[in-house]
């Protein structure tokens, strides 16, 4: 009897340890950015968000991941995410997630955005099923739409999508004369500043409020120009400049202070008309999503409307 009852007894305790194990649920086939197919649950409960973007576009169709990585530049979650963001556990810094901590937060779908590293995906994929949400150089629009269909989102990608149009048109109308404006975005780098190119994702938002850049920021391309000289400053000006680094601390941000005390920073045209913002660099000059675009429309509606 007593043998009988440890039986039981272990039985349950096996089926308690397996009831306790992530449902994946893996029924539905879907073709990531890699152009893999990948089989993955219906209705994922614990994604895992292993870059900006895929944080930004979980917590846009309200689904709050289990984990994430640090901000580009950051030691905690993409500022500004806020709060949300920030009660969401990291297992890692920016494109390099520590394994042991990924297992430890039982996923049930991994969102790898644009790892090209096969090893760190191989092992990804180990843990659970894996996919590759965006390629590199795609706008941030064909990305969200493309993790909205992974996780069975559709219906809240396109309620998210309406609200931003309506938005873009909002704050277009409330630009009055200033929406023929020229805008600068730069990045300021420790060795000096960079301004977005014209594919980049803030040129990208700002062209959705049909919204000009400097004839010197045409160049095509998604990231930054290389680092400019004080010399080159014009080449950064306009009428109107949004100007940040990725941290509010450290080099950077002391090589734009040192910056905005030299004659040539002083006779830009935006500073000389009080048009120089402060924003975000970690927002504004990096890859950004859904949720990045949203907040970049109302710090041009609180700088530029009704100016």
């Amino acid at each position: 009897m007593r043998s009988l009852l440890s039986v039981l007894r272990g039985s349950a305790l096996a089926l308690s340890a397996l009831l306790c194990l992530p449902s994946w649920a893996a029924d539905r086939s879907v073709v990531d950015a890699s152009g893999a197919t990948v089989t993955v649950p219906d209705k994922p409960q614990r994604p895992l968000a292993l870059s900006e973007l895929d944080l930004d576009a979980l917590l846009a169709l309200k689904l709050t991941p289990v984990g994430t990585v640090k901000g580009r530049g950051q030691d905690t979650a993409p500022r500004y995410l806020g709060p949300a963001a920030a009660r969401v556990p990291l297992v890692g810094g920016f494109g390099a997630p520590v394994l042991d901590r990924v297992i430890a937060l039982q996923p049930d779908l991994i969102l790898a955005g644009g790892i090209p590293d096969p090893e760190l995906l191989a092992q990804l994929k180990r843990i659970a099923p894996t996919v590759i949400t965006y390629r590199l150089g795609e706008d941030w629009k064909a990305a969200f739409e493309r993790i909205g269909r992974l996780v069975n989102r559709a219906p809240q990608h396109r309620e998210f999508m309406t609200g931003y149009q309506k938005r873009v048109e909002e704050v277009r109308t409330r630009l009055g004369k200033q929406a023929s404006a020229t805008v600068s975005v730069v990045r300021w780098n420790p060795q000096g500043p960079a301004y977005m190119l014209k594919d980049s994702f803030a040129s990208l938002v700002l062209a959705d409020l049909q919204l000009k850049r400097p004839a010197s920021q045409l160049q095509p391309g998604v990231a930054h120009s290389q680092p400019l000289s004080l010399e080159a400053l014009d080449r950064i000006d306009g009428d109107w400049l949004f100007i940040g680094t990725l941290s509010p601390t450290g080099q950077a941000t002391e090589a734009l202070n040192t910056a905005r005390q030299s004659p040539a920073f002083r006779q830009l045209r935006a500073v000389q008309q009080q048009r120089m913002v402060g924003v975000d660099g970690s927002l504004w000059t990096s890859l950004g999503g859904p949720l990045a675009a949203l907040t970049l429309l109302g710090d041009v509606d609180r700088a530029m409307a009704g100016r």
